[in-house]
């Protein structure tokens, strides 16, 4: 959940282990209870992942780079339909007709988003922000992920202030939820 590092290094390094997680689910049974706790752990991760870059990756990219709003604008987009499919997932079980389908669109969509932010916006901060910013923005980041939801919730905000105002409570409400259900050990 928390690796050091600056923002890039930060994310980049959740990027890896999402990316390993669909590997192990493609490598599971297809109908085992073993792909569910893999959802399980992949919906955790991206999560808590989209919520800490919301809360401060985001806003410092509309901040520092050049068109920035419209960067962030089209990585929020993306953060929208990854919930999405996240919450069709979450009430499904492995032996349903639409889960592999799902888990295709969700990898293809994670995948794609990921290649984009390493390609493109990971670039573009490098070159265009002072690194004690990315430092400090890491350390936010993986301060963020601590307290982050554990569940998709896509009608949350995405946007500062009531993002970081709402997380939290989302997060503590979620993380009781998975310690009753022993969802994510």
């Amino acid at each position: 959940m928390g690796h050091g590092g600056d923002v890039i290094a930060e994310l980049t390094t959740d990027h890896k282990e999402v990316h390993d997680l669909f590997v192990q689910f493609e490598s599971t049974p297809p109908g085992s209870a073993h792909r569910k706790r893999l959802v399980d752990e992949i919906t955790i991760e991206l999560v808590r992942h989209s919520v800490a870059e919301e809360q401060h990756l985001y806003p410092a990219v509309r901040e520092h780079l050049e068109g920035g709003d419209a960067l962030a604008d089209r990585e929020i987009a993306d953060h929208s339909r990854i919930e999405q499919l996240l919450k069709d997932l979450e009430g499904r079980e492995p032996d349903d007709l639409d889960f592999d389908r799902l888990m295709v669109k969700l990898r293809t969509e994670v995948t794609a988003h990921a290649d984009d932010e390493e390609k493109n916006l990971f670039i573009q901060l490098r070159n265009g922000v002072h690194p004690f910013v990315l430092e400090s923005l890491g350390n936010k980041v993986r301060e963020a992920k601590k307290t982050a939801p554990t569940r998709p919730h896509p009608s949350a905000p995405s946007a500062p202030p009531a993002n970081k105002l709402l997380a939290p409570g989302l997060g503590l409400v979620d993380r009781a939820r998975d310690y009753l259900t022993g969802r994510g050990r």
